[in-house]
C-alpha cells in the first residue's frame, strides 16, 4: 500500500503543476499539443514539415524531450523556430515540472502554439499531463497492427492519430485499416490522419487538422 500511495502522490503533484501550466497557456492564448510516439515513428520529421508549411503563421515554439543529446532541437532550430531542449538523463517521459521550467525559455507572448515532442515511449508519457490542449499519437506503419490494443491508454487520451511512414507500406505486412479500426474501438472520437513525410502524402490533411485545432481561442 505504501508504494501505491507514493505513486498516487507523485501523479497528484504532477497534475497540479500541469493545471498551472494550462492556466499560463490560457493567459497567453497559446495552444499546446503533446506529441507521443515510440522512438523512430517520425515525430521530429513531422514537426519539421509542419514548421516549413506554417512558416509565418501560426507562430510555433517547440519543447524537445530526449533522454540525451540536442540533435532533434538542432533540427528544429535550423528552421528558425524557438526551441528548448529537455534532457531527462534516463527518464522515460517529460513531466509537468520539466515543461514549466522550459516555458521560461520560450517567448510565449510572441507565440500562437507550442508543440511538445515527448520522449519516445508509448507507456510512460501517457500518465503525465503537461497542461496540453491535446495529445497527438504518432504511429509508424512499420510498428505493426497491434499497437493500439497493446497500448490502449495512449489512444484513449489522444485527439488524433497520425499514421505515419505510409511510403513503407509495400515493405510491411500491415493492414492500416486494422490499425484504425482498433484505435477507434478504444476511442470512437479519435481523428485519424495518414501521412508520409517522405512523399508528402496526407500532409495537407494533417495541416488542415492543425488549422482547426490551432484556431484562436474565443
Amino acid at each position: 500500500m505504501t508504494e501505491i500511495k507514493i505513486v498516487a502522490d507523485i501523479l497528484k503533484a504532477n497534475d497540479a503543476i500541469a493545471e498551472a501550466n494550462a492556466r499560463r497557456f490560457a493567459q497567453e492564448n497559446v495552444r499546446v499539443l503533446n506529441f507521443i510516439s515510440s522512438p523512430g515513428a517520425g515525430k521530429t520529421t513531422l514537426l519539421e514539415r509542419t514548421l516549413e508549411h506554417f512558416a509565418d503563421a501560426p507562430r510555433i515554439g517547440v519543447i524537445e524531450g530526449d533522454v540525451a543529446t540536442s540533435r532533434d532541437a538542432e533540427r528544429i532550430q535550423a528552421l528558425g523556430a524557438p526551441v528548448v531542449q529537455i534532457n531527462t538523463r534516463g527518464g522515460c517521459h517529460l513531466d509537468a515540472n520539466m515543461v514549466a521550467r522550459a516555458l521560461d525559455e520560450l517567448p510565449l507572448a510572441e507565440l500562437d502554439a507550442v508543440f511538445i515532442e515527448n520522449v519516445g515511449n508509448l507507456v510512460c508519457p501517457v500518465g503525465y499531463k503537461l497542461g496540453e490542449d491535446a495529445v497527438v499519437a504518432v504511429l509508424s506503419i512499420a510498428e505493426g497492427e497491434d499497437k493500439p490494443v497493446k497500448y490502449p491508454a495512449l489512444f484513449r487520451r489522444a485527439a488524433v492519430m497520425v499514421l505515419n511512414k505510409l511510403d513503407l507500406l509495400p515493405h510491411c505486412d500491415v493492414d492500416p485499416n486494422a490499425i484504425v479500426r482498433d484505435a477507434r474501438a478504444i476511442n470512437p472520437t479519435l481523428d485519424v490522419v495518414r501521412t508520409s513525410c517522405r512523399t508528402g502524402e496526407g500532409l495537407d490533411d494533417w495541416y488542415a487538422w492543425l488549422e482547426r485545432r490551432l484556431a484562436p481561442k474565443e
